[in-house]
């Protein structure tokens, strides 16, 4: 079982999940079950997905949840 926290990409896409979060606080409360609320679940995906690929035990389910992960990224930009 790899440690996520000590992956590069799980500590950057933490940080964007942050990021995401404080920045959608100034967006129109209209918008917080609309745009924000996928912004911000498609932003936690991602390090989510990470930390669970590192409790795969097979290169496939790892490469699988990364896969997911990148899903995440690209529904977000």
């Amino acid at each position: 079982m790899r440690d996520f926290r000590k992956l590069q990409i799980w500590v950057r896409s933490h940080g964007l999940a942050l990021d995401i979060y404080r920045i959608t606080q100034s967006f129109p409360k209209v918008e917080i079950y609309g745009i924000v609320r996928q912004m911000r679940r498609s932003a936690f995906s991602i390090p989510t997905n990470i930390a669970e690929s590192c409790g795969r035990n097979t290169e496939k389910d790892f490469a699988r949840f990364l896969d997911k992960a990148m899903g995440s990224a690209s529904e977000l930009e």
